[in-house]
């Protein structure tokens, strides 16, 4: 009889846990996120748009973004009338700002550094004052000089003291690492070119609101995963950019700066990517990042109206 009840019991609990396992499951899936929370970005001098603030305000407005990119010298160098006239434009627009870019040069000599750092709190303070809490900068991934340890030592030192400023001034702040095997071999040193490298990097400039700028591009020379975009949150990743690639040309023969707009050839997955970005809750922007020579040649009202289009196309993908 007592052997009856212990197998007894360890049935009652296996068939409690299954119940419970299955409620939690049903539970997570429910909770998951269903619908895009991410914004349509636009970013100009990706796509050959070179402009000021607010004339990127009202290009945004009248193509359809539903987010732009804010330039940190033009909101430090305005008064505090014009930026609110300018947040007052995007306000009747429905446009909130994208994500900066980080205006210190950090991967050249100490001294430009230095000069460009002490700068960091004057814009930073600008971009808090019109609500930008966005910044990111891209990581080139080889050097001619510096080893890979070398190097990762520099950016974490560097960056550490940006995010600083930054994390006083409420912005958060993204890297993007850069995949194309063609360029992260064509110096002496290769460096950074990958989602997992980047976390090592994250971890040794060790402060809080650091963390991705993902990109469709990069994450598939680097031959990267839905599971990879899977293993982030949405509080790790703080810009997302939207590529395609030249069809015809293996993934290790693809050129960084010759790149094509969403949906033009489908040699990426931008579905399974984009999907993966509303599964982790994303809502901070997306652009697209082309380097794209017939769209530059464009004017910037055509230029616009073709990279919304793509946009709206890819995004297409999950909203319908």
């Amino acid at each position: 009889m007592p052997m009856l009840t212990s197998n007894r019991r360890r049935m009652l609990q296996a068939s409690a846990a299954t119940v419970l396992a299955g409620v939690t499951t049903r539970w997570a899936r429910a909770a998951a996120p269903t619908k895009r929370l991410f914004t349509m970005s636009l970013r100009g001098g990706s796509i050959g748009v070179n402009t000021d603030q607010p004339e990127a305000i009202r290009l945004a407005a009248r193509h359809g973004f539903e987010a732009v990119t804010p330039d940190p010298h033009a909101l430090a160098n305005a008064s505090v009338d014009q930026r609110a006239e300018w947040i007052d434009q995007m306000k009747e627009s429905g446009l909130v700002w994208g994500a900066a870019g980080l205006p210190v040069e950090f991967r050249r000599d100490e001294a430009t550094f230095r000069e460009q750092l002490n700068s960091l709190p004057d814009l930073a303070a600008a971009m808090q004052d019109a609500g930008v809490t966005r910044v990111g900068t891209y990581l080139m991934p080889c050097h001619d000089d510096l080893t890979y340890t070398q190097n990762m030592r520099q950016h974490a030192e560097r960056l550490r003291q940006c995010v600083q400023v930054l994390g006083d001034h409420g912005q958060r702040f993204g890297m993007e690492y850069v995949g194309p095997k063609t360029l992260w071999t064509s110096k002496r040193y290769p460096f950074i070119h990958s989602m997992a490298e980047t976390k090592d990097l994250i971890a040794q400039i060790d402060q809080p609101g650091v963390g991705f700028i993902l990109d469709s591009w990069h994450w598939y020379t680097a031959g990267e995963t839905v599971a990879d975009i899977t293993s982030l949150s949405n509080a790790d990743v703080v810009a997302c950019d939207l590529n395609d690639a030249p069809a015809g040309l293996a993934v290790d023969q693809q050129i960084d700066n010759q790149r094509m707009l969403p949906m033009a050839t489908g040699v990426i997955d931008l579905k399974s990517f984009l999907q993966s970005l509303v599964a982790i809750g994303y809502d901070g922007p997306i652009r697209a990042e082309p380097f794209n020579r017939k769209l530059a040649a464009m004017e910037n009202g055509p230029a616009c109206a073709a990279t919304a289009k793509a946009m709206t196309a890819a995004f297409d993908l999950i909203d319908g």
